[in-house]
């Protein structure tokens, strides 16, 4: 059984867990640095981005957090996660983590209360996946290597590109895991 870790500093972690040990693989809620070696693989859930940044910071989980990225084992950010595993974010001059080659837009889709759900068609995991928009980012440009799995209204909202997965929307406040299986497989395939 593979173990995949989410990163415990904010957001929706709960529910990760919870849709992580739907598919069949043990969750491991990440709070330390030295459990990022415990793990086969690690998502980085949605909340408040810049939140999350400064814990990242507080606690030092930084330098971690690229190493885990570039030694290949799987990583999926949601929402806030994907802005974090961007290389790219308009209108910052730095990025969080930095690895996924994208560029995002904070809260593109509106405000809280702009808030709604849509079914995507999300290539090799479903064709009516009812997605979950929260202040959502979206991705604006990808790299060569960056393969687009889902649109809404033509804004690219899911992608993946090697071991890097990232999504717009928050795939873990429905019932529906098959996006979180897709990563849970990520996990198998690079852990074999």
């Amino acid at each position: 059984m593979v173990k995949v870790g989410v990163l415990g500093l904010q957001g929706a972690v709960r529910e990760h867990v919870r849709s992580i040990e739907e598919c069949d693989a043990e969750a491991v809620v990440i709070k330390r640095i030295e459990q990022l070696s415990e793990v086969d693989g690690l998502i980085l859930p949605g909340g408040e981005s810049t939140a999350i940044r400064r814990l990242i910071d507080k606690y030092n989980f930084m330098d971690h957090l690229k190493e885990f990225a570039q030694s290949g084992k799987p990583m999926f950010g949601t929402c806030a996660g994907l802005i974090l595993l961007a290389k790219n974010i308009v209108g910052y001059d730095e990025p969080h983590i930095g690895v996924m080659d994208v560029k995002v837009e904070r809260n593109s889709f509106g405000r809280q209360k702009d808030s709604f759900e849509a079914d995507l068609d999300i290539a090799d995991v479903a064709e009516d996946f009812q997605a979950v928009f929260i202040r959502a980012p979206h991705i604006v440009r990808v790299g060569e290597n960056v393969e687009i799995l889902a649109k809404h209204n033509e804004r690219i909202v899911a992608a993946r590109e090697g071991n890097i997965l990232g999504c717009s929307f928050h795939p873990e406040l429905t019932d529906d895991h098959r996006f979180t299986a897709y990563f849970v497989n990520m996990v198998k395939e690079a852990k074999s």
